[in-house]
């Protein structure tokens, strides 16, 4: 049974609107089973040391009462500030002193719905029209003609938005049920992410499919299920701004929304939601890190993502942050970090929209109706549901608003006096004219009910919509959400009743009050632009951005596509001489915590990858043997063909032969697969163990809070490699030697001889952690950075391929270069010291 749980004001870190954790995260007797196990509900129980388990939803739940999480909680205890949240927009003045950014290719990633796409789509049109950027909206087919309508430019991402939604309906969580495993539903969503994430990079490099014009991103901004984001950033080097409707980053003060939170009295509310964080994201990685590895390689060619840092990596990154809700409601996190942001919702402007007449004579005659619908929620039964929703109205004795949506709500029945059936009619235009909104709580449609001040009640399917629906019932704006599974006639009749109550009317005034204050889209564009690299514009046109560096002995000048097209154009530089800027270089290593862990990851990774590729020696040759056969042109048969003479006279002895590339194409595969066989082992003893010790070494006085020696230069080829490994051995042999006596000497001050010993106890693992480093470093470093130049030598595609389309959207822009073109030569030669080439 599930109750609200009471926290002490000692440990709340939730919102001051927030008199109790959300229904969702509940109590759990201290003598919880610890054993795997089914209730009554189908819900599978899985109790270990962190306990984690699976509900028949698909949700995750997240048992603290085990005694991991108690432990937890006496060790983060004393890390509670007693700081009150803020309740108002943070200030970026400090951030945005510096000059305003040059006009960027901006591409938005975005995966889901209508109303996920949206509120992006608001913030696009006022990067181009308040900024000059050029913006282009990456998500699915269905959606380009709204897309296109508004003026910004589309690229198809893949998927079917339809299907996605359906498919999430029935599977609300992270664990799809046996009925969608049995009917093949996860074969064809791990298809449709391959091709969302194919379709993630072409949206960054290749050129609009009506307008033909080239375009390669400067930045990228994306919602986080696009997945292929952080991915296409590192690929280019690039800006990358993760902005959201739903918390994706670890905080303790709620959970994550996709977790069910199990934990007993002894465990801090604020560890288990922290803990949430991690076991989602670790278990939406088992789930698609396969798939997105495979295309990192393929595609991009990037290094695969470790198993360790693929659930972690946006934050591991420290990748820009904003959140699109409205700090009235859910106030920013005191715990999140700098680059972590609360903006506000996202309002487009209010649409020209003229309703038709029968439309406009329902809201005319009559007592003002209350809003039902589902928007772009795919519902297995929506006959069943209308009967519902009609059957509660005609309870509680008022007029509705009824939205077909997708599901086709009430399809064979017509509207009359008391309900009136809508197809698509803009929210802000309708939400002004109804008493409440009902709706599954999508954060856009959340957001534009509670700006106009409509009582709100939410029936969740999945995703963030609980976490809505608990945030607008703590709000006092509407009442407690009923997920649709759980809804009954009398359970929405009662909340249709607490809807109209005037004290949920007044709760949802004052939050209305309080949004109109804030300006979502205009903040979402600050948190932009405060957070782009610097000196990241062209230095011959500054209003755009640098995507060439133009090197000559010690002269580096940024050069934009179109600049650098202009000296090309004039013959005062070659395209050889460019090399390309990379404003935001990531770099993805595997993050140690001590020696000993480190050895033992690394040696199951290299067993992994010899297993792995002694599996494709067999597998990939016979790959190629069917995908050649299914490629083979059919055979013709008419006359006319069989009097020509054959090409191959040994085809014409025996028609069933291979064709003659199938030959080579087996040899190659299996020359590959053979080659990987051999390297794995050498790779992992020679590169991977060692490097996997020498982090080891040095993460190792972190642990008695030491920095000092925990991070270096990243490694990029042979020449920082070797640099790395120089610095880090002279480094480490220095300090090792002297921290001992500054340790003791330290200690000596505070407590005396007890201090001089744990100095010198200090200083014995400091010598042997940071001389080891240093040493073992001196040939990891090197050989790490040797490794990353052979890497980059024999996988040159995705950069041929990105120089190839830099150069071409120079040309291209040259259409409208007008006349800075005498501009760019004069600044161009001022700056360069040496003579024309």
């Amino acid at each position: 049974m599930e109750r609200d749980l009471e926290i002490p004001s000692r440990s709340l870190s939730l919102s001051p609107t927030l008199t109790r954790l959300p229904s969702y995260v509940t109590l759990a007797p201290e003598n919880a089973d610890t054993t795997i196990d089914a209730d009554s509900n189908g819900n599978l129980e899985v109790s270990d040391t962190l306990g984690i388990g699976v509900r028949s939803d698909g949700r995750v739940d997240v048992n603290c009462h085990a005694p991991l999480g108690r432990r937890l909680s006496r060790l983060l205890d004393s890390e509670q500030p007693h700081l009150a949240p803020s309740t108002s927009p943070r200030s970026y003045s400090d951030r945005y002193a510096k000059p305003p950014p040059p006009k960027l290719n901006i591409v938005i990633q975005i995966a889901g719905s209508r109303g996920d796409v949206q509120p992006f789509v608001a913030l696009g049109c006022a990067l181009k029209r308040d900024h000059g950027h050029r913006v282009r909206i990456a998500t699915h087919a269905a959606f380009e003609k709204f897309v296109r309508s508004t003026g910004l430019e589309f690229y198809p991402l893949g998927g079917d938005p339809t299907e996605l939604m359906a498919y999430i309906v029935k599977n609300p969580g992270l664990i799809p049920s046996f009925a969608s495993v049995k009917a093949g539903d996860i074969g064809r969503k791990r298809k449709m992410l391959a091709e969302m994430l194919h379709g993630c990079w072409k949206s960054c490099i290749e050129p609009d499919e009506q307008a033909k014009q080239p375009f390669v991103a400067d930045a990228v901004i994306a919602n986080p299920p696009s997945m292929g984001h952080v991915h296409c950033a590192q690929a280019l080097s690039i800006h990358l701004h993760i902005m959201f409707t739903m918390p994706w980053s670890t905080t303790k003060a709620f959970s994550h929304p996709l977790a069910n939170l199990n934990y007993s009295a002894q465990t801090m509310p604020a560890v288990a939601n922290a803990l949430s964080f991690g076991v989602v994201e670790f278990m939406m990685w088992q789930g698609v890190g396969d798939i997105v590895n495979r295309w990192r390689s393929q595609s991009l060619d990037l290094e695969p993502i470790p198993e360790s840092d693929g659930p972690r990596l946006l934050e591991r990154l420290a990748v820009p942050h904003t959140y699109c809700w409205s700090p009235a409601l859910v106030p920013r996190p005191w715990d999140w970090p700098q680059h972590i942001d609360v903006c506000g919702f996202f309002f487009r402007e209010p649409p020209s929209y003229e309703p038709p007449a029968d439309l406009a004579n329902f809201l005319d005659h009559g007592s003002t109706p209350i809003y039902v619908g589902f928007g772009s929620i795919v519902i297995d039964d929506p006959q069943f549901l209308t009967k519902m929703i009609l059957e509660a109205i005609r309870i509680t004795g008022i007029r509705a608003l009824i939205s077909r949506g997708w599901s086709n709500l009430g399809q064979d029945l017509k509207s009359d006096d008391s309900v009136f059936f809508l197809g698509d009619c803009p929210h802000e235009w309708l939400f002004s004219r109804v008493k409440a909104v009902i709706h599954h709580g999508g954060a856009g449609t959340t957001a534009c009910g509670l700006q106009n001040g409509a009582p709100t009640f939410i029936v969740p399917f999945f995703g963030d919509q609980p976490f809505w629906g608990n945030m607008v019932a703590s709000a006092g704006a509407g009442p407690s959400p009923i997920p649709y599974h759980s809804l009954t006639t009398e359970g929405l009749a009662s909340a249709i009743v607490q809807c109209l109550d005037p004290n949920t009317k007044s709760a949802a005034q004052t939050v209305a009050a309080k949004m109109k204050t804030e300006s979502g889209v205009d903040t979402a564009v600050r948190s932009f632009h405060a957070h782009l690299p610097r000196d990241m514009d062209c230095q011959v046109l500054s209003d755009q951005p640098a995507s060439w560096i133009y090197k000559k002995h010690r002269t580096k000048i940024r050069l934009s596509k179109k600049a650098a097209a202009i000296l090309i154009q004039a013959s005062i530089i070659k395209s050889e001489q460019l090399s390309p800027f990379r404003p935001k270089p990531f770099h993805i290593e595997p993050k140690r915590l001590d020696p000993i862990t480190a050895i033992l990851s690394a040696s199951f990774q290299t067993a992994g990858s010899i297993g792995q590729a002694a599996i494709k020696m067999a597998s990939d040759p016979y790959q190629a043997y069917k995908s050649s056969k299914s490629h083979q042109p059919a055979k013709a048969t008419t006359a006319a063909n069989r009097t020509q003479p054959p090409d191959n006279p040994s085809l014409a002895l025996n028609p069933s032969a291979p064709p003659p590339h199938l030959a080579k194409t087996l040899l190659t595969t299996s020359a590959h697969s053979t080659t990987r066989l051999l390297l794995s082992p050498l790779k992992g003893l020679l590169l991977d163990i060692p490097l996997a010790l020498t982090e080891g070494l040095r993460a190792l006085p972190t642990l008695y809070n030491d920095t000092s020696f925990s991070s270096h230069e990243p490694i990029t080829g042979w020449k920082s490699g070797a640099a790395v490994g120089a610095a880090s051995f002279a480094r480490g042999v220095r300090q090792g030697a002297t921290d001992g006596f500054a340790a003791a000497f330290a200690g000596k001050k505070r407590e005396g001889a007890r201090g001089v010993a744990k100095g010198l106890g200090v200083g014995v693992v400091g010598f042997g952690a940071k001389t080891g480093a240093g040493v073992v470093g001196l040939v990891a470093y090197p050989c790490q950075g040797v490794w990353k130049s052979l890497y980059a030598a024999t996988h040159r595609r995705r950069g041929d391929l990105v120089r190839g389309a830099k150069l071409g959207e120079g040309e291209w822009s040259l259409e409208g270069a007008g006349g800075c073109q005498q501009e760019v030569v004069q600044g161009f030669l001022r700056l360069r010291s040496g003579p024309e080439d």
